[in-house]
């Protein structure tokens, strides 16, 4: 399943509208991005030059790809059309994940090394604010309506609420130890909050800020700490959310009305990240130890085909090509 050659079985399910689409890969020891065909899977372009790359994602057009450049403290921006890198942003020390406000002018950015979330505008290259949060702050997410951004921090383990035009926290919620990634559902009611060593997923009711649900895993065969829950998607529908358990090599898939787990998909070593195709039919892991990344079918939830990118994948984004 993990071969190229596994294509071929595939190639069905890889049909269609994906071949418009292009998926960006930050690898971490590699200092590089690989691009991919969505539709062939096969890498069509490498972009080099940064250090450490972490946390990638896109602008809400799709047309520029911004990427947590850890070790060169910036934000590195390229053309997703041409690859041509554009003026970097500034980020704060050691960035590792950002979110994009909804409206495409502001990124909030996580800065491990100083506990503080730098907000950049992305037209002028300004820094707008330094947040204060708490320690080692990690993971960010912002609600569908674009008010409220969270950034979850490793050793407080909190989930801080800020208010995206004040800046101020409205809100901080204890999770779990290690809270790696924040993501809420489409309509906004429920704020999921991975926590790596908790082996945990809180599901927090948004209107009192208050935890409904602890989600836990158990896998046969996979003992409880390598249970790691790290990188989180939810489907666009709000029905079902996909969990990166790390060294379990597992994606949980959570059907969301119940909150319960409903399947395991055996993916590649050490799963971090995932990101959804632009329609939505596939989801994509990164696999940093086997240097691939997997897909998933997400209507059948079944994963369909691994393949090889650079060294140490970390983050994926995918958007839709002109």
């Amino acid at each position: 399943m993990r071969m190229i050659a596994a294509l071929a079985s595939s190639a069905a399910l890889l049909a269609g509208p994906a071949f418009a689409d292009k998926i960006f890969v930050s690898n971490e020891k590699g200092n590089s991005i690989s691009v991919l065909d969505a539709g062939s899977l096969e890498v069509i372009h490498t972009i080099t030059g940064m250090q450490r790359p972490r946390g990638i994602t896109a602008s809400p057009d799709g047309k520029t790809i911004y990427v947590c450049a850890s070790d060169d403290n910036l934000v590195r921006v390229y053309d997703a059309a041409t690859y041509e890198e554009l003026p970097s942003l500034p980020s704060g020390p050691d960035p590792e994940l950002f979110v994009m406000h909804p409206d495409g002018k502001k990124l909030f950015i996580a800065n491990e090394d100083d506990n503080i979330v730098t907000v950049v505008d992305v037209e002028t290259r300004q820094v707008l604010a330094e947040i204060p949060v708490g320690v080692e702050p990690e993971g960010m997410g912002v609600s569908p309506d674009g008010s409220i951004v969270v950034n979850t921090s490793e050793t407080t383990n909190m989930a801080h609420l800020i208010d995206t035009e004040t800046y101020e926290i409205v809100a901080n919620v204890l999770v779990d130890s290690r809270p790696r990634f924040a993501e809420y559902t489409p309509d906004g009611s429920i704020l999921f909050v991975t926590a790596e060593i908790g082996g945990t997923v809180s599901a927090i009711d948004t209107t009192a800020n208050e935890i409904t649900k602890k989600i836990t895993f158990e896998v046969p065969g996979v003992l409880p700490e390598a249970l790691q829950p790290v990188g989180m998607r939810v489907t666009a529908d709000g029905t079902k959310a996909y969990v990166a358990l790390g060294p379990a090599n597992r994606v949980a898939v959570i059907d969301v009305p119940s909150l319960e787990v409903t399947d395991y998909l055996l993916v590649g070593q050490r799963v971090w990240q995932l990101g959804f195709s632009p329609d939505g039919q596939f989801l994509y892991t990164t696999n940093g130890n086997s240097n691939d990344i997997s897909v998933i079918d997400v209507a059948r939830d079944e994963v369909t085909v691994s393949v090889q990118v650079g060294e140490q994948p970390w983050g994926v984004v995918a958007v839709k090509s002109e």
